[in-house]
């Protein structure tokens, strides 16, 4: 049994711990804690199901659930979170999701791959094809904002339009790129699948069977449920827990959610590094943030409007400008196909740099 799979089987203690804080009122502080940590090996165990599943039902079908169930977790704890109306923290978790996959995941993957070897190498057109993916998506959350600074006699109402409207638009971007990237391109991104085939040993390889259909589709709806079910009791803890810390919505929604809902994708984009595979690990770091921009976002915008608590992409300045920055640091870095250590340090740093910008931010 793998390290990463004991560690999400012992973390699984924290459900009930979580439970308890809640129903015994143990305080807001605990709760947030034992939740978010038992939230980590639930959005592992749904990454690996996905994953399980995948194996099964073949490359189409196997990248399509990965395309859907990738950034299950930080869906379902901003739908959560937006059913409460914490706005505020729903965008933040947007952006900062976005942030966090392009310098903190991508930063960690070149550094600990580039210790391990000296310069390690991707496919450079999936990068590109991302990298001009997401400026199309940065697009989207610049223009309501600078028409709500720009203008002062825009309302509440046009924003909601022109939020709408670039939902709309940005869904059917997504799914041209899953026809992209799974149909007529799939060659480009079977890079990463193949060299980890090549590098199991040929007994596994022979001795390998499938994954049990039933039990691993099992394993993702509970795994979806208990998610849910934590999200609820997170994030009726965070306000509070928060703001006791002397924490501020928007540093809580950049910095905070993001390393709660995507440590699934974390723990496997820095592992495959380490073991030389950057083009996947730059897929899954690119690909969720492109998930995000392209297809939660606007989800949280069209059930926003459905259930009463409007949510429109209009988002507060600072934030599209470290947005902005994350996407041109990544796609600058990112475009000659090769990464080494030193690079890693760079995104790590404007990750580091822009946390403390909205930790000492008054909003």
């Amino acid at each position: 049994m793998s390290i990463k799979t004991l560690v999400s089987l012992g973390l699984l203690v924290f459900i009930p711990i979580s439970i308890a804080a809640k129903h015994w009122e143990w305080g807001s502080l605990t709760v947030f804690i034992t939740s978010a940590i038992a939230i980590a090996p639930l959005a592992i165990w749904l990454s690996t199901a996905t994953e399980e599943i995948a194996v099964v039902t073949g490359p189409s079908i196997g990248g399509l659930l990965n395309a859907v169930f990738g950034n299950a977790t930080e869906l379902i704890i901003a739908l959560v979170a937006l059913k409460e109306g914490l706005i505020d923290i729903v965008k933040a978790s947007i952006s900062g999701t976005i942030i966090s996959n392009l310098l903190l995941v991508m930063g960690l993957s070149m550094l600990l791959g580039g210790l391990r070897y000296k310069e390690q190498e991707f496919q450079p057109v999936v990068a590109r094809v991302n990298g001009s993916t997401m400026t199309l998506a940065v697009t989207a959350l610049v223009l309501p904002a600078l028409v709500t600074y720009s203008s002062g006699k825009v309302s509440t109402e046009q924003i909601g339009k022109i939020s709408i409207t670039a939902a709309v638009v940005l869904v059917v971007v997504y799914i041209l790129t899953l026809v992209f990237s799974l149909k007529t391109h799939s060659y480009l991104y079977e890079v990463g699948l193949v060299e980890q085939e090549e590098n199991k040993p040929q007994d596994a390889i022979e001795h390998s069977t499938k994954p049990n259909l039933w039990l691993w589709l099992g394993v993702l709806v509970v795994s979806t449920l208990a998610v849910a079910f934590e999200s609820e009791i997170f994030v009726g803890a965070v306000e509070e827990a928060t703001s006791g810390l002397g924490l501020t919505p928007l540093f809580t929604g950049v910095i905070l959610l993001p390393l709660v809902g995507g440590a699934a994708e974390y723990v496997t984009a820095v592992r495959v590094a380490i073991k030389n595979n950057m083009d996947l690990s730059v897929s899954v770091a690119m690909g969720s943030s492109l998930l995000v921009a392209l297809l939660v976002a606007p989800i949280l915008v069209i059930v926003g409007q459905a259930i009463g608590q409007p949510m429109d992409l209009s988002f507060e300045l600072f934030e599209v400008v470290a947005v902005t920055i994350a996407v041109a640091v990544a796609n600058l870095i990112s475009l000659d196909g090769r990464s080494n250590w030193l690079e890693g340090v760079l995104l790590l740093a404007t990750y580091i740099i822009l946390g403390a910008a909205f930790y000492f931010h008054p909003a």
